[in-house]
């Protein structure tokens, strides 16, 4: 038995909910390791868990998706990690990153290249794993094309426009403020749009000639919804991949038809995931363009395990840019 600190959620509602609790961890089981861990990805879709607009299986549970550290012990017919190996982890294994240790199924761990620090991998990876599924595979985006990409200055955002942009993309992003329309530029993002300012609707409109978009990529979600459909070519995909504003409104799918034979998906990152060779090219993909330079990551907020609920303030505030941490201590 190892006592572990863990951030945990007893009732659904806003951050104060979250507590932190000592716990006794058991020995790791068969095909898992003990991994302790030295940074922590924070996420909004760790709001969601926490809030109880995507549920999980039953209270109280663990919280955070994504993370780094050190193997410390193998579980019974673990073979391809040893003590001491540098790992990280995203999308796999349930909540339960806000610790300080916890037991983990060595199958879904990704070794860390020399080159990747911890705390860049707990930054970047289910946010960066994301970017690379949203503009690879989900909607291949090729050198010449111009795309709409929402909460440019966010964490996927960030990472997403460096990407786009290395592709040879045009990036258009929607903001909500001068300064992060500054940062979403310096990260590839060619024309932001404070849409707190003009609608967004029209200025992609001016930007394209006309034509629109053959892409959205939108984790806003309600309040972005119906006009991202509007900013669309004949045959564009509205790629829905958060609800930052909420769950988008039900809807009459003759829209789709009405507005140009639209296509719509609603990934998620874990069925992208699933297998082990999806996931370990999926991470070296992001570790590659990191490596060569061509995406940069922002680590802007760091915080102790300990004041997770002032973490969780300040990203549904619209307080944070780029990455943020949880630091074990």
């Amino acid at each position: 038995m190892t006592q572990v600190r863990a951030v945990r959620v007893h009732t659904l509602g806003g951050p104060e909910v979250l507590q932190v609790d000592q716990l006794e961890l058991p020995d790791p089981g068969p095909g898992q390791v003990r991994l302790r861990h030295t940074a922590v990805g924070i996420n909004f879709i760790d709001t969601y868990h926490r809030s109880g607009l995507y549920p999980l299986p039953a209270l109280p549970h663990g919280i955070g998706q994504e993370a780094a550290g050190v193997v410390e012990a193998l579980g019974p017919s673990v073979t391809e990690l040893a003590v001491g190996d540098r790992v990280a982890y995203a999308a796999a294994g349930g909540a339960g990153a806000y610790a300080t240790a916890r037991n983990f199924p060595a199958e879904r761990l990704i070794p860390l290249p020399e080159g990747i620090s911890d705390e860049v991998a707990a930054a970047v990876l289910l946010k960066g794993m994301t970017a690379e599924m949203l503009i690879r595979r989900v909607y291949p985006v090729q050198a010449g094309m111009t795309v709409l990409l929402h909460a440019a200055a966010g964490g996927v955002g960030l990472l997403a426009a460096q990407w786009l942009a290395h592709l040879g993309a045009t990036v258009i992003g929607t903001v909500s403020s001068d300064a992060k329309a500054e940062l979403a530029r310096a990260h590839g993002c060619h024309h932001p749009i404070v849409y707190t300012r003009e609608p967004f609707v029209p200025r992609v409109r001016e930007l394209t000639g006309g034509k629109g978009v053959p892409v959205v990529f939108d984790s806003v979600g309600k309040t972005t919804f119906m006009d991202s459909l509007d900013c669309l070519t004949p045959r564009g995909m509205y790629v829905g991949f958060g609800n930052a504003s909420g769950k988008p409104e039900p809807f009459d799918m003759g829209l789709l038809a009405q507005k140009g034979s639209l296509y719509l998906t609603r990934p998620t990152l874990f069925t992208y995931v699933q297998a082990r060779e999806e996931l370990l090219a999926s991470a070296a993909a992001v570790f590659d363009v990191i490596a060569r330079g061509a995406v940069k990551v922002e680590i802007n907020q760091r915080w102790p395990l300990e004041q997770a609920a002032d973490a969780h303030r300040a990203l549904e505030a619209r307080a944070t840019t780029g990455a943020s941490l949880l630091i074990p201590g």
